[in-house]
């Protein structure tokens, strides 16, 4: 499982490891029943806090994403694909009307926002472009 906080970001560590364990599961990288990383093991691995990896476990069991077993750690929960990836939608949507909203104002053409996004579409994490 792989995970790449940055500290330099506005989004909490918490959320980052949250947020990107809880991309895993939704496409399915992570199935349900696979064990996660120990909070202590994942504080190592990612060089943060335990309360940090903590708090993001926490969410997710509270999200519905991710169980707890006492004595046994944490797995992922059963969950509805097309539920997740609908709540992922809305979100999206969400951050998408602002940013054409933003657009409007400032007379940035729809063809513009669409090179915008096909550019950032097309951009792998690291800021490199795929060949996919």
């Amino acid at each position: 499982m792989e995970i790449i906080i940055s500290n330099s970001g506005k989004v909490p560590i918490y959320e980052q490891i949250k947020d990107q364990i809880k991309a895993m599961i939704i496409s399915n990288e992570l199935k349900a029943n696979d064990w996660l990383p120990s909070i202590r093991s994942l504080a190592r691995d990612l060089r943060c806090s335990v309360i940090t990896t903590k708090n993001a476990y926490e969410e997710l069991v509270k999200e519905g994403y991710v169980k707890t077993m006492p004595s046994k750690g944490f797995y992922v929960a059963e969950i509805n694909q097309d539920l997740a990836k609908e709540e992922q939608l809305n979100k999206i949507e969400e951050l998408l009307d602002q940013a054409v909203q933003k657009a409007k104002n400032n007379h940035i053409s729809k063809k513009e926002i669409h090179e915008i996004i096909n550019i950032l579409y097309e951009e792998d994490a690291h800021g490199e472009y795929s060949r996919n």
